[in-house]
């Protein structure tokens, strides 16, 4: 399905996601694609209830099998030099959204994201903000409407709790970048429901 594809992957810090999105790394690899991890300071630095930065790194590592990319110096030959064929940000806060939709690259992340989109390959976003529905709306639908950028599926993960949070629903992280890549498309439904 993705065989022979090089994919970026950017983490960003998302904490409460990782359980859930490190695990899927094994379907783009079943898939056929060679994953290259990128990630933001805050992966590598923070330690919260859900681990510390080094822990995360040796699982990503592990999962890809490479070395993650930290800096914007390491991401920036994702360029002409060293293209990838999709970048995939999956989970990506409401900060990073907030940043890519008004062209503040001040990470690895965000560098590899523009270096794709320069090179008119797709840039796949698996949201994770709890402000999607609030201040950070007008910064999705940005992104909704530009060239080369596609939405992993998304809905309100807990609509009376958080109404104004939305998540990507994971499981379709291949689906979207095959449809991405190969089709040009957004995956439908973009809109979903977890209940």
């Amino acid at each position: 399905m993705l065989e022979g594809k090089r994919i970026g992957l950017g983490i960003t810090a998302s904490h409460c996601t990782y359980a859930d999105v490190v695990p899927k790394i094994e379907n783009l690899k079943q898939a056929g694609a060679q994953v290259v991890p990128i990630i933001t300071p805050s992966v590598l630095h923070a330690a919260t209830r859900f681990g510390t930065g080094e822990e995360w790194v040796a699982k990503i590592e592990a999962a890809t099998g490479e070395k993650v990319i930290s800096s914007i110096v390491e991401a920036e030959p994702f360029g002409p030099k060293n293209p990838l064929d999709c970048m995939l940000i999956a989970p990506m806060t409401g900060n990073s959204i907030s940043k890519f939709a008004n062209a503040a690259t001040d990470s690895a992340v965000l560098m590899a994201a523009k270096a794709t989109l320069r090179n008119g390959s797709p840039v796949v976003i698996g949201i994770s903000t709890n402000d999607a529905l609030g201040l950070n709306g007008q910064n999705i639908m940005k992104l909704l409407n530009a060239k080369n950028i596609y939405f992993i599926p998304f809905g309100q993960d807990d609509p009376f709790q958080k109404p104004t949070s939305l998540i990507a629903d994971f499981s379709k992280m291949v689906e979207t970048v095959h449809s991405a890549i190969f089709h040009k498309k957004q995956l439908q439904p973009i809109f979903i429901s977890f209940q």
